[in-house]
């Protein structure tokens, strides 16, 4: 059995790979049952999560432990490793590092919705959130949209977040103009393809910031108390979900349904669907679209297969 550090999931991850990978395999038949919670104190505080998924070739599950003490001890609160195995024997092949699978694998999802419903002449780009997640969005979104011309990169909970990462995408010669905004309604008015990145309780972004032809990206909330947009804006857009299980764990998926701003049949579409069509769904003139990612174990399966068909050779 192998074993991929951080370095070697970031290296053999790369967008360009990775993309593609994800649109094949979502419209391949597959498993995926429910994530597993299991508290492991009295307290509730420590968390294991389980996430497995199959398909014909492969089995594999992330394993992640959740423990917020682990703060007072100067440890990361969270730590992760993706077993990957054999569908045919179960023999083990792989042990991939789950960070980094789960930061690229969640961009790339993204990135990916964007292909298949954004605006194909997409100028501007807006990059909300600034953080592990945010960080990574750049270079995943130049592998399907490589005609952005300017990176708009904005945190309303870390200004200073946003400097840095827009001055690190110049340092680094960005294809992309990148600026830091503070102006969020501004910023969101100007792009074309927004991004949100955040952890975020009380939207960040606003339904009448949103002008007609705007696609979203929508990263961050994977719980039902979490949002990033009002409700109300899911109500004028067309909706996708990277898979059904946002309809109950994003907050505002389930808000909009709750409220009644948006019904199960308003969902046009999710992301397995979307890749099972031969070419990208057209867009309508003004249409603003909307594409909600929380998560799913077959990203993570085709992710850690990724990983491993790149492996070094014995």
């Amino acid at each position: 059995m192998q074993y991929f550090d951080a370095a070697q999931t970031a290296d053999r991850l790369d967008y360009p790979v990775l993309i593609p990978a994800l649109r094949s395999g979502m419209a391949a038949e597959a498993s995926v049952p429910p994530r597993q919670h299991y508290s492991l104190d009295p307290d509730g505080e420590a968390t294991l999560l389980v996430m497995p998924a199959w398909n014909r070739e492969f089995l594999g599950v992330k394993l992640v432990d959740v423990f917020p003490g682990n703060a007072r001890h100067g440890l990361p609160a969270l730590s992760s490793v993706y077993v990957l195995a054999d569908g045919t024997t179960g023999q083990h092949l792989a042990l991939v590092d789950g960070g980094e699978l789960t930061r690229r694998r969640t961009v790339a999802t993204a990135a990916l919705g964007t292909s298949l419903l954004a605006p194909e002449d997409a100028r501007v780009h807006l990059i909300v959130g600034t953080g592990h997640i945010g960080g990574a969005v750049y270079d995943a979104y130049r592998a399907v949209r490589p005609g952005i011309a300017t990176t708009l990169v904005a945190d309303p909970h870390n200004p200073a977040g946003a400097e840095a990462l827009a001055e690190r995408l110049t340092r680094r010669g960005a294809d992309a103009v990148a600026v830091a905004v503070e102006d969020l309604p501004s910023a969101v008015g100007r792009a074309d393809i927004v991004t949100t990145a955040t952890l975020a309780r009380e939207p960040v972004l606003r339904d009448e910031w949103i002008t007609p032809g705007t696609h979203l990206d929508l990263i961050g909330s994977f719980r039902p108390e979490m949002h990033e947009v009002e409700p109300s804006l899911l109500g004028r857009a067309t909706v996708f979900v990277d898979n059904d299980v946002a309809r109950t764990e994003a907050g505002e998926i389930a808000t909009a349904l709750a409220r009644r701003v948006l019904t199960e049949g308003d969902i046009a579409a999710t992301l397995p669907e979307l890749c099972a069509r031969p070419a990208p769904r057209p867009r309508t003139d003004g249409e603003i679209t909307v594409f909600k990612t929380v998560g799913t174990g077959l990203t993570d399966l085709i992710a850690a297969v990724t990983v491993f068909a790149g492996r070094d050779p014995a």
